[in-house]
């Protein structure tokens, strides 16, 4: 086994993280290459993996390459590689909105590919990972799903699913800092200091989102459980309701949404 990362910034060293320290690839077996070679060093030091001199020599041999490129340069770098790339050799790219048919037309016909759509909370092992294979058997699909497992929560689907998915779990990591943040405000307002403010809205913020994974219930009977009548909660589940909270949301995933398809057509 040998597994190839092309890139190593946040997303490309976090996935690779996962990867080594979950047990699935061994240090040995994943080389890593980035234009800027001191970050590539960084991350190989950090890891215990081969830091490649060059693009084509991380993808000599490699059995899987994960391209952890920013879409703009994306195409550039898969064309230095293709050549290079065993027949077998299978591709996962993480690029937002490079789609399947410009990955395969890069790529030519018949090869493996996999457009996978991952979130930053990935960089502490709870990200979320949509995961849509080209012509892999199942075996292999299984493999790539176990990779990403050490990440996070992974989900098998087709192409038009995964651009959905990425709107609410590519994308909402913002939305949650953004509540994050008016949280720790609303706490502050109260006399409540920054570093405890911070503190209590993130814990309070990572706790609910444990607590709905873990028991499986819906959140709007998490939600009931707290709203005890002529309650404190149900005030503010009344005033977050009436300054449209579930609207804002909604509008911000389907503007992502709209965003995205713009993006696809423009490639």
């Amino acid at each position: 086994m040998r597994l190839a990362v092309i890139g190593t910034g946040n997303m490309g060293k976090a996935l690779l993280s996962g990867f080594v320290k979950g047990g699935v690839i061994k240090p040995e077996e994943a080389w890593c290459f980035d234009v800027y070679t001191e970050a590539c060093v960084k991350c190989a030091e950090m890891l215990g993996v081969n830091a490649a001199s060059s693009i084509t020599e991380a993808v000599e041999d490699a059995d899987y390459i994960l391209m952890a490129v920013k879409p703009v340069h994306f195409d550039d770098a898969l064309k230095s590689i293709r050549d290079s790339l065993k027949p077998d050799a299978i591709v996962l790219s993480i690029a937002a909105a490079v789609t399947c048919d410009r990955i395969g037309g890069i790529l030519g016909a018949g090869r493996k590919f996999v457009r996978i759509m991952p979130n930053t909370p990935a960089q502490v092992g709870l990200g979320v990972s949509a995961v849509c294979p080209v012509r892999l058997t199942k075996k292999e699909s299984e493999f790539v799903l176990k990779l990403l497992g050490t990440c996070g929560e992974t989900i098998l689907c087709d192409e038009n699913t995964l651009d959905a998915i990425g709107c609410v779990s590519g994308t909402g990591p913002a939305y949650v800092m953004l509540f994050i943040e008016a949280m720790a405000d609303a706490a502050v307002s109260l006399g409540i200091k920054r570093a405890d403010a911070l503190k209590i809205a993130e814990a309070t913020v990572a706790g609910s989102g444990k607590l709905a994974l873990e028991t499986g219930r819906h959140p709007a009977e998490l939600k009931d459980m707290v709203c005890s009548p002529g309650g404190t909660t149900i005030a503010g589940v009344m005033a977050l309701e009436e300054n449209g909270l579930r609207n804002a949301v909604i509008k911000s995933v389907t503007a992502a949404y709209d965003k995205t398809q713009e993006m696809k057509g423009a490639n």
